[in-house]
This record gives C-alpha cells, structure tokens and sequence, in this order.
C-alpha cells in the first residue's frame, strides 16, 4: 500500500473496523452508518442476500446483526485503491464468532467494499462478501 490514500478515505476504513467489530456482537448499528444513503448502494452478502437500495440494506443488515452473537470480525485489507472519488478493499474478514445459537467459532469472509465521495465525505456504496470455498487445487483426487 505505497500510493498515497486521502485521509478522510482513511478515516472511513477505521470506521468500517470499528464498525465490524460492533456487528460481530450483534450491532449494526455503526456498519449502517457506514453506508450512503442512496438508492444505487448493493449488498452481496456472505449469506446469500442480494440487495439494493439503502432502506433494504439496511433491513439485512439488522438481519445480519441479529445473527451474531458475540466475537468480532477484523478487516485485513489485501488491496487498498483510490482513484479520484472511488475507492475499493478487497481482503478478508476473520473473527472467532457465536452465530444463532451456535458455539463460538471461527469465520472467514472474503470481502469487496467499494467507496465513494458524496460531497466530501466516504460512504460505502458496494459490498460483495462470501465464504471462500476449498481450492480445489489443493484437494487431492
């Protein structure tokens, strides 16, 4: 991550951290307040959901919140990028959580976040979050 990222870019990422943190014990509340309020924001979520629109993210991510437990996932960001007003993440999010009713246990996301700057600010506008399957180059057969 040499390139020289905006501050305020920045400040969006830690708040994202941060707000990880909250969901994986089971409040959105600071992810939701992630996100623009626009109707063209997308969710392709680890859980299969797929949506658009602020109203119906936000409606998942109560969802998703209520799912967790406790525990905590912690962004590792792979690929950092800006350019202009558009920005993206690409890495992974792991934690040792307890979802439903389940016992606490390990949780591997892949993740996508992409940003924008709406009048000055970072908003996340697009995730795309999924379980990554075995390798099947690493299987024998």
């Amino acid at each position: 991550m040499s390139e020289q990222l905006d501050e305020g870019f920045n400040q969006a990422r830690a708040q994202v951290r941060a707000a990880l943190a909250a969901m994986g014990n089971g409040d959105p509340e600071p992810y939701m307040a992630c996100w623009a309020r626009s109707d063209d924001i997308t969710l392709f979520g680890a859980w299969g959901t797929i949506e658009r629109g602020h109203e119906r993210l936000m409606a998942t991510f109560r969802w998703v919140g209520s799912r967790f437990k406790s525990g905590g996932l912690v962004p590792e960001d792979v690929i950092v990028h800006q350019s202009g007003d558009v920005a993206y993440t690409v890495g992974f999010e792991r934690g040792e959580v307890v979802v439903d009713d389940g016992s606490r246990a390990p949780m591997l996301i892949r993740v996508t976040h992409v940003y924008r700057r709406i009048d000055g600010a970072w908003w996340l506008v697009h995730r795309h979050g999924d379980h990554p399957p075995q390798d099947p180059r690493k299987t024998k057969g």
